[in-house]
């Protein structure tokens, strides 16, 4: 069962500046180029909190931890954050071009505390494994701050759209806020202070099973801090934004692979080690690989050296997932870069855009570009309720949700 929570967050005020100067994109996603302009732009920006600058004299008593939960308690007692008086949801609307094809579109969802459910609890489901390093860290910016300053982004069945409908009802007002973020993505937010329509959001809710889209590192990170704290009041809650699956704005995008710095790395003896498992076809361009990805049902994997382009039609059982394929076959047995490696981002880039990965090769700044088909959020679906996870990073979730919009803070 869903257990779904109005809150009272904190939330920017007036007197922080415009909303587009302090929030920020979630904590993973920002770059150092991206840090350094989020720290010019407002002595405000979350990204003093969420990701702050580490020093050389770093100590104990002052480090990254310590002076993000010192700015979060100087931003209270200024005024810059303030907190709502009363427990609310809020519709979160995102409206976006995808990019590749241009397409405008628009996601809805909502915002609100989520109860914490182990995953043998069977409410919650996970796509992809963690890392112990970013857990790591978010566990002590949560021990220092008792805040969570973005919302995990989770999926639920509705393929009726009855909560949708109730979200767009709230919706015929002008917003709480918009910002336009840095990839052109329009944010716009409206309270749900209603009773009614919260109880009714909540009933519809509750019989779901939910699924994680992003932030596995955080929702566990939740989950060993509820664990740590068993009579902190609100710990056992954390900030959620809630979309329909079954939404005609709900968009993933493909996460291409560069591979780089291979010690004698060989087109021409990848390729043939690669027939084994394969179909190998040369082919003269990227739409040839976009009508194989829409026709064929079998896998098709692209692959980019150079100026050169080829189609890899997986010989194995259809319908298995490419990104799970490549990685097995393509990375492991092929080119003998293991798991390990792959974690560590040893021989391994990743990029958004195949045009972008078809330019890395192109430019000699991958030996080769996988390309991949986007995951379906089908595909997503079935492996997760079953119990599966999928390689990392075989989901882009686009657009990412912002941070800073709403803080949860705990008692």
């Amino acid at each position: 069962m869903a257990q779904i929570f109005p809150f009272q967050p904190f939330r920017y005020s007036e007197k922080a500046g415009p909303l587009g100067l302090v929030v920020t994109q979630p904590y993973d996603k920002i770059s150092g180029e991206m840090r350094t302009r989020y720290l010019a732009q407002s002595p405000y920006n979350l990204v003093r909190v969420i990701l702050g600058e580490r020093y050389d004299s770093d100590t104990e008593t002052d480090n990254v931890y310590t002076r993000a939960a010192r700015y979060l308690e100087e931003w209270i007692g200024q005024g810059i954050l303030a907190q709502e008086q009363e427990p609310s949801l809020y519709a979160y609307f995102q409206e976006f071009q995808v990019p590749d094809t241009g397409e405008t579109v628009v996601r809805k969802g909502f915002v609100g505390l989520g109860a914490l459910e182990d995953y043998s609890a069977g409410v919650v489901h996970r796509h992809e494994q963690t890392l112990s390093g970013p857990k790591k860290d978010r566990l002590e910016l949560l021990r220092h701050t008792h805040a969570h300053f973005g919302q995990i982004f989770m999926l639920y069945p509705d393929p009726a759209g009855e909560i949708d409908a109730l979200l767009e009802e709230s919706a015929q007002i002008p917003p709480l806020g918009a910002v336009t973020d840095e990839y052109g993505a329009v944010h716009r937010f409206w309270k749900i202070a209603d009773t009614a329509r919260i109880e009714r959001i909540r009933q519809c809710m509750a019989p779901k099973k939910l699924l994680i889209a992003d932030g596995h590192h955080r929702y566990e990170t939740a989950l060993a801090f509820r664990n740590e704290n068993p009579g902190l009041a609100g710990a056992d809650k954390t900030m959620m934004t809630f979309v329909n699956m079954h939404s005609p704005g709900l968009r993933i995008l493909a996460t291409h692979r560069l591979v780089h710095s291979m010690e004698d790395f060989v087109p021409a003896a990848f390729l043939a080690k690669a027939a084994a498992h394969f179909r190998v076809e040369e082919i003269g361009g990227p739409d040839m690989l976009r009508r194989a990805w829409r026709d064929s049902t079998n896998t098709v994997i692209g692959a980019a050296s150079g100026e050169r382009l080829y189609l890899l039609e997986w010989l194995g059982a259809p319908g298995e997932l490419d990104v799970r394929v490549l990685h097995d076959v393509l990375l492991s047995r092929v080119l003998g870069i293991g798991e390990e490696a792959v974690r560590e981002e040893r021989n391994l880039r990743y990029v958004r855009g195949l045009e972008a990965a078809l330019e890395a090769a192109r430019e000699g700044q991958a030996q080769i570009a996988f390309l991949l088909k986007a995951t379906s959020i089908q595909q997503v679906a079935e492996i997760s309720f079953a119990g599966g996870v999928m390689p990392q990073k075989s989901t882009d979730f686009y657009p990412k949700l912002l941070s800073g919009l709403t803080v949860y803070r705990l008692a």
